[in-house]
């Protein structure tokens, strides 16, 4: 694990990689790697976890005119590098990087089907004058590039592209637009002007002046009938149990974040199955019983006799809080409103004090069918659109803006769903601020900027792309594709790396997703249930109370907090001068929905996302992307 940066073409500076790379020293902090080449520098900063002594980057080919930096692990680079052995190959390494070199030699660009694992990787081929980028089938580890004019720059951060001081930070309005609409920017998109994300499940070719980026892998959600439920409850233990254990590899301490929730449960068990020392585990929790799950999360390490750690968060205990939001402002590198990234970045902390690598219960909502949505989509499905749209949609709005959670919200949010078409309906879903909540946002300027773009579009393109053959199976495949790498992976590898942290996702695994996403919809999503099928195989290693309770999320008490410990601090971002000097938003559109919160109006997502962009501006843009990026935090 790692991060790795690096220039090809025009502009492969050495000085200027290790710049780049120092900018990313949180991610690698026990070793650094630099090439310097005619015409490609690349560069690397390690997290030694497998071939701790003899693992560095970067690699090279026999005859060095292949290199390779490596951000990831390579779950199967035993068997890799046994067949490559047997086709003549010479390794200098124990570690799992070096498989690339010789991999591309004998593959080229069709290497990536033979990995498994999470990576995001560099190879520059000398001999050709190309350079090769991938990103891991569904994003669990970043890449970011853009085109220099001559060349290409690349790194597992955007602020270490900033470090090239030729390039000056602007904002992009199409990604801010997409980011006030998700809570996050999709890819391609960054929220930096020509700077790109590469997408999950990409490649990106560089040669001869020309970018090219094309799909290599895309999940198959065709249905495969299941005649017999126990023996699929039966694969999916074992799909489990190998995913765990490939998971289990490396030289370093090894433990899991226990949430208290179906599937960090899952992940434990198995755990505690495949290890003959007890499991560390490490849990998050809150005052307020409505967002804290550790009573279960202690019924699971009961069970399992784990070497079990927890930690209460509370904005008083945090620390100055403007420091603490600018300094995951610093590691998000783009504005980013999910605010259970605060506990994220706590529990890596946490963990991080006795392991370097964490298990996680990441992807098994959209593997097995876990979310509220899915439910409702399954009920809603073959109902038509309601009409007139207006009138439902002001219902819709008055009961958005009730109590979390509350029985009001919940009408509110169906009626508004209703006055739409089933694509229409994810869409709202997963909208922080709908279109016409944006407009009434914009100033005149921004919304003309703007014209003809479409933020629900990208939702629509990824359910009508699916498979699936119907509309929850749609759903999960969208999901799988948008809301998992944007959000939930990203927020992961940011606050885990942050804390030089290793994350691993067994139920992200390619067998296991794959296997799981060719399950029938029945098997996922019934009347009143989720996850059908993971629950009824987990029954035997698991808690009935952790099986039978509803899906609670990581959330955290924001809206309290906004009306509490952050609301001093919220005002005064987002209505001093400096943000008023934007031109973006008009001031008595966000001051009405501050005052609003303050009445008891519940506005905290939309708040939050208005503050992670304006403490993103104050430290990339204003600060000319410089201020902060001599060092982290």
């Amino acid at each position: 694990m790692c991060g790795i940066a690096g220039v090809a073409g025009a502009g492969a500076d050495a000085v200027l990689v290790r710049r780049m790379c120092d900018v990313l020293a949180h991610r690698g902090p026990d070793d650094e790697g630099i090439h310097d080449g005619p015409a490609a520098a690349l560069g690397m900063r390690r997290l030694a976890i497998v071939d701790v002594a003899g693992g560095r980057q970067p690699v090279y080919s026999e005859d060095r005119s292949v290199v390779a930096v490596c951000n990831g692990e390579l779950y199967n680079f035993a068997e890799l590098r046994a067949d490559l052995i047997r086709r003549g190959h010479a390794f200098t390494s124990a570690g799992d990087t070096e498989c690339l070199v010789h991999l591309y030699e004998e593959f080229g660009d069709d290497l990536v089907h033979r990995l498994r694992g999470m990576f995001a990787f560099a190879i520059w081929d000398a001999g050709r004058g190309r350079l090769l980028l991938g990103r891991d089938r569904v994003g669990k580890k970043p890449m970011y590039w853009r085109d220099t004019g001559g060349g290409v720059a690349f790194a597992s951060e955007a602020k270490a592209l900033l470090q090239d001081r030729a390039f000056t930070p602007r904002l992009d309005v199409v990604a801010l637009h997409h980011y006030l609409t998700y809570q996050y920017v999709p890819a391609p998109w960054s929220i930096f002007e020509h700077v790109h994300k590469l997408p999950p499940g990409h490649l990106l070719t560089w040669q001869a002046g020309r970018v090219s980026v094309r799909p290599y892998w895309r999940l198959d959600c065709t249905e495969t009938p299941v005649p017999d439920e126990p023996a699929a409850a039966e694969r999916l233990r074992d799909l489990l149990l190998d995913a765990v254990a490939t998971r289990l590899v490396g030289e370093r301490p090894v433990g899991a974040f226990l949430s208290g929730g179906l599937d960090s449960s899952a992940v434990v068990a198995a755990m505690a199955r495949l290890s003959a020392r007890p499991v560390r585990t490490f849990s998050i929790g809150f005052d307020d019983d409505r967002f804290d799950e550790r009573r279960y999360a202690r019924q699971v390490a009961d069970r399992y006799g784990t070497d079990h750690h927890e930690m209460v968060v509370r904005p008083a205990d945090l620390g100055p809080l403007p420091q603490l939001l600018a300094d995951l402002a610093w590691h998000f590198d783009e504005p980013f409103a999910d605010p259970s990234a605060i506990p994220s970045f706590f529990v890596a902390r946490l963990a991080r004090a006795h392991v370097t690598v964490v298990l996680n219960g990441d992807g098994g909502d959209e593997c097995f069918g876990g979310y509220h949505r899915y439910l409702l989509m399954r009920s809603l499905a073959r109902l038509p659109a309601l009409r007139p749209r207006r009138l439902f949609d002001g219902l819709g709005a008055y009961g958005d803006r009730a109590a979390p959670r509350s029985t009001l919200r919940r009408v509110g949010r169906t009626l508004h769903l209703l006055s739409r078409p089933p694509i229409g309906r994810y869409a709202g879903m997963m909208s922080i601020f709908s279109e016409d909540q944006l407009r009434t946002l914009y100033t005149d300027d921004l919304r003309e900027r703007l014209r003809g773009v479409d933020s629900v579009a990208l939702l629509e393109d990824a359910f009508r792309r699916s498979a699936a053959p119907d509309a929850v199976g749609r759903v999960i495949d969208a999901d799988v594709n948008t809301y998992l790498p944007g959000d939930l992976l990203a927020k992961v590898d940011v606050t885990t790396m942050a804390n030089s942290v290793e994350a691993r996702s067994p139920l992200l695994d390619q067998h296991l997703l794959e296997w799981a996403a060719a399950l029938p919809t029945r098997l996922k999503v019934r009347p009143g249930t989720t996850k059908y099928l993971f629950r009824r195989a987990m029954a035997d290693w698991l808690p009935a109370e952790v099986i039978d309770r509803p899906k609670m999320g990581f959330g955290v008490p924001l809206a309290a907090w906004l009306r509490g410990d952050l609301r001093e601090l919220t005002w005064s971002v987002l209505t001093d001068a400096t943000a008023r000097s934007r031109g973006l938003f008009r001031q008595d559109a966000v001051q009405a929905m501050l005052r609003r919160h303050d009445g008891g109006v519940d506005e905290s997502r939309r708040l939050w996302s208005l503050l992670q962009f304006e403490l993103w501006h104050r430290q990339f843009v204003d600060a000319g992307g410089m201020a902060r990026l001599q060092t982290s935090p």
